[in-house]
């Protein structure tokens, strides 16, 4: 570590280069930031030290959800800073979300000192605990003196609120920060009195990045049961082969099928030998097909899978369940008869015994109801005209390259993903705002996720990208390469999906919202590349290699009604071909 540079000009940029000092020392590495005039001595900070990297960003939400993206990509806290009022407010979605989710964020929100709240000053809301319950941590900072007990007290207290955010489960923690005019690093006098005595190698000797919590493999003694299957629902874990590999341990010692979600890793790592059943969707939709499969055990991994119907299913089958969760939260919102597993899955299938029990014949109705409706879908769609949104994402499925980070949006996107992308071993590397299902902060968030890696992508609707269009901001401080493939609907295609859709009046207008917007004119004004997809090769050729860097939008305009009714015809034709394939033998 470099000798801490810490600034004596005055009192407020003493303070805050300790807390920069302590976030640096901590492993924290980047800051977002948003211009203000009372998070002036934070900005200072971040922005001089030589081991972070500070990223400033217009709007709050926008920022927000970017250094949410910097957090799952890096796997580590991310800090970010604002001044006082509403600016914190904008905050809220992000927090949300990472509370939901488990992404460690530190949030430095600047405020006015005690003697200037209550009382009608300029820019002071009340931000006491201002995101309620879904911090890990809150406390409000002391207004800074240049007293070597506060400074201690400050060192120590900035370091607890990075473990918080990190132990015993990642999510947000929220500092208050007050400060006194002056604030910039104007000469105050009294800081500067205790340069000469104060040893910051001392000071700062011993602080390193938190230990993280390690929940002990529990004993799991399986039930002696060969109707099991294992649910591998969302995750988005910081070595997905590592995740990978593991369930399909778990799959071959319990000779189970896994039940894999589009977003979890094993979709996209699959194997040729394995249990792995992608399908579900459709097959579900068969009562009888249903009934026949239903589990007499089911071991879930993360959380449950988004298909809607899968959690009835789970839901009305009542079986015996295990949930494996390195965190202490509830993950069970169907309240099954469930135990929780407090471990990681890599550690669950390393206590099971090695070997491979076989498939029996439950395992095996899986697999051929599994092909079946997988040959149905391939050569439907395959079949149907360009564009069509579930042949967007088989393309995708074959055409990115491997080991992309993707993006997916929340609403159809990711629905569709589960539905239609095939499982392959190309190994793209899913990434989701799934903790609280909001499209807030799409386009922010996926900045965050390429920003400083590889060539990313990001698959969106048209309203998604336009809730966060001001996630175009960030172009010009964006380090890296992302590809958006819009999918333009012109409007709020999942609704489409829902029973509101017969009720037209008021459905067009109040529920799919239909927009207009000339999404080239908009990349336009951001300066990003804007390109009209021709046809299935055209977008072929555009996803199969990504460019070293900067930003582009490719647009392919469908039909919404059209596409709704081709889904329903889809899940239709596989649910038959499924239930053939087991109940017709």
């Amino acid at each position: 570590m470099t000798p801490p540079a810490l600034d004596f000009r005055n009192t407020n940029s003493l303070w805050c280069s300790v807390i920069a000092e302590a976030f640096a020392r901590a492993g924290v590495r980047q800051v977002v930031t948003s211009p203000g005039s009372r998070s002036t001595p934070l900005t200072f900070a971040f922005a001089r030290h030589a081991q972070i990297e500070a990223v400033p960003v217009l709007d709050e939400r926008s920022a927000a959800f970017f250094a949410l993206g910097l957090a799952r990509q890096a796997g580590r806290p991310v800090a970010l800073v604002c001044t006082s009022g509403t600016a914190a407010a904008n905050y809220l979605p992000a927090v949300v979300e990472a509370r939901e989710s488990g992404v460690p964020l530190v949030v430095l929100t600047a405020d006015r000192p005690p003697e200037l709240r209550e009382c009608a000053a300029g820019q002071t809301i009340d931000q006491q605990k201002l995101y309620g319950g879904f911090v890990n941590f809150y406390h409000e900072l002391a207004t800074p003196k240049a007293e070597l007990g506060m400074l201690r007290y400050l060192r120590q207290t900035v370091l607890h609120a990075i473990e918080r955010a990190q132990v015993p489960s990642a999510g947000p923690v929220h500092l208050n920060v007050p400060f006194r005019d002056p604030l910039p690093p104007i000469e105050d006098g009294v800081a500067g009195k205790l340069e000469a005595e104060f040893d910051a190698d001392g000071f700062f000797s011993g602080v390193e990045p938190p230990a993280g919590c390690s929940w002990a493999a529990p004993t799991f003694a399986p039930p002696a049961t060969a109707r099991g299957v294992i649910i591998a629902g969302p995750a988005q874990p910081g070595n997905p082969g590592a995740h990978a590999a593991a369930v399909r341990r778990l799959s071959a010692s319990l000779g189970w099928p896994v039940l894999a979600d589009g977003i979890n890793p094993l979709r996209h790592r699959a194997g040729d030998d394995e249990l792995l059943i992608t399908n579900y969707p459709a097959m579900l939709r068969s009562a009888a097909l249903a009934e026949r499969l239903r589990p007499e055990a089911v071991l879930c991994v993360g959380d449950w899978p988004t298909a809607k119907l899968l959690r009835q299913w789970l839901e009305k089958g009542a079986a015996d369940t295990w949930m494996v969760a390195a965190d202490p939260r509830n993950h069970d919102g169907l309240h099954g008869r469930t135990r929780h597993l407090r471990c990681s899955v890599e550690a669950l299938a390393a206590g099971l015994p090695p070997g491979k029990r076989p498939a029996g014949a439950y395992a095996e109705e899986w697999r051929r109801a599994d092909m079946a409706a997988g040959a149905a879908l391939e050569s439907r769609i395959d079949g149907a005209a360009f564009p069509s949104e579930p042949g967007i994402v088989r393309l995708l499925a074959c055409r990115l390259p491997p080991g992309t980070p993707l993006f997916v949006a929340s609403s159809m996107p990711v629905r569709d993903i589960e539905c239609f992308w095939p499982a392959g071993g190309r190994g793209v590397r899913p990434y989701f705002n799934r903790g609280a299902n909001g499209i807030d902060g799409t386009l922010s968030t996926a900045f965050g996720i390429a920003h400083g890696g590889q060539p990313a992508a990001l698959l969106t609707g048209d309203l998604a990208l336009l809730h966060d269009s001001n996630g175009f901001l960030l172009r010009p401080r964006f380090r890296g390469s992302l590809t958006i493939v819009l999918i333009n609907n012109r409007g709020g295609g999942i609704f489409e999906m829902l029973p509101v859709a017969k009720f037209d009046p008021p459905f067009e207008e109040y529920f799919a919202t239909p927009q207009e917007v000339d999404f080239a004119r908009l990349c336009a004004a951001h300066g990003v590349e804007h390109v009209l997809v021709r046809g299935r090769e055209h977008l072929a050729g555009l996803v199969g290699a990504l460019p070293a860097a900067g930003v582009r939008v490719l647009e392919v305009r469908t039909d919404r009604k059209r596409e709704t009714a081709l889904r329903r015809e889809l899940m239709l034709e596989a649910s038959k071909a499924a239930e053939a394939a087991v109940l017709n033998r």
